[in-house]
């Protein structure tokens, strides 16, 4: 057998090429599940092919020591979440190189991509048949539980696997810290973290924090080449449908015609628009954050806002920071939550 690096530098070249230019699968994807365009498809493929570079598999399997590929009877169970595109690669990824027998209960909107990449893969690897099992119904007997899904869908995983070595995932949300000093392609580097993926991932930027006296109009200048999500009918309907309620309650908006734009303390803004919160003092702000570091699965500034960034991880190592234009790009090496699965499944008896 290949080692796992020479095998999953394979898989990210077709991740890159051939999956890329698959319109058939790409089209079918699209077919269960509106939300997947062909536009957030590719995205994803691209940048899960550019996490499996020769540079980053090395790194990330010498991190803990994995040459080659050791496999056991521990049978890890996946309940996948489908708001986008392959976003339980990962953990399936993590399950067969900590040598797990993954069985994995695929969500429906998003039945189609994992089981292209696993079919790939065992064409790259004959030897792995068989190591990832797809199931329609329960997981049955399993050794531990990764499962993603909503806050009301933890109260089930809580019910039917917490006996079980489990990593339970529900809602988190991107937030932006911006400190004045921000380019014009800075912030267009932040749009992408926006409207990447309509904005449905953990990872997405649903709320930016913005200085008293900065002006918004920069980012509606920046952020216009993303007007053609006006034109996708799900997205259209979200925009439309938060904009009637909004102005019926008589609150504030700012708007462009595929973006509202709403002060609120809230934190996880619906799909089609954004919340906003200005601040005076960069100490409060990061204060305020930190006491939302639950809810968070990555805090965004531009790359020289480095005291912003020393500051969040001085408070809390686990938080995850990242630079604009980076929230949909993530390495091996980003868990989802902080937690190394890869450490949670070889920890396992």
């Amino acid at each position: 057998m290949k080692n796992p690096q020479h095998i999953l530098v394979e898989l990210g070249i077709w991740f890159r090429t051939t999956a890329t230019n698959d319109i058939a699968l790409i089209k079918s994807a699209e077919a269960h599940n509106g939300w997947f365009t062909e536009e957030s498809v590719t995205t994803s493929l691209m940048a899960h092919g550019n996490a499996l570079s020769e540079e980053g598999v090395s790194s990330w399997l010498e991190r803990y020591g994995i040459n080659e590929f050791q496999f056991s009877d521990k049978k890890l169970g996946l309940v996948l979440a489908g708001n986008l595109p392959l976003v339980g690669w990962h953990d399936m990824l993590c399950g067969l190189v900590a040598g797990c027998k993954v069985v994995v209960k695929a969500s429906r909107d998003d039945a189609i991509l994992p089981k292209a990449v696993v079919n790939e893969l065992e064409r790259l690897s004959p030897e792995l048949r068989g190591r990832i099992e797809f199931v329609e119904g329960k997981l049955g007997e399993v050794d531990a539980v990764i499962a993603t899904g909503s806050t009301n869908s933890t109260r089930y995983f809580e019910s039917y696997f917490g006996h079980l070595p489990h990593i339970f995932r529900s809602q988190r949300t991107g937030v932006a810290i911006l400190d004045g000093h921000e380019t014009d392609k800075e912030l267009a580097a932040l749009g992408d973290d926006i409207f990447t993926h309509f904005g449905l991932g953990c990872r997405s930027t649903t709320k930016i924090f913005i200085p008293r006296d900065f002006d918004l109009d920069r980012c509606f200048a920046a952020w216009v080449v993303w007007n053609e999500l006006g034109n996708n009918n799900k997205f259209a309907n979200n925009y439309d449908y938060h904009k009637a309620i909004w102005l019926l309650n008589g609150d504030d908006l700012l708007e462009n015609g595929f973006l509202l734009v709403k002060e609120d303390e809230a934190w996880v803004s619906p799909v089609g628009s954004l919340y906003t919160e200005r601040y005076d003092s960069q100490d409060k702000v990061i204060e305020k954050v930190m006491g939302y570091s639950d809810g968070l699965q990555l805090v965004s500034t531009r790359e020289g806002a480095s005291s912003i960034q020393a500051a969040i991880q001085a408070s809390d190592e686990e938080v995850a920071v990242g630079y604009f234009g980076k929230a949909q790009c993530p390495t091996l090496s980003d868990y989802a939550d902080g937690i190394d699965t890869i450490e949670f499944l070889m920890s396992l008896k």
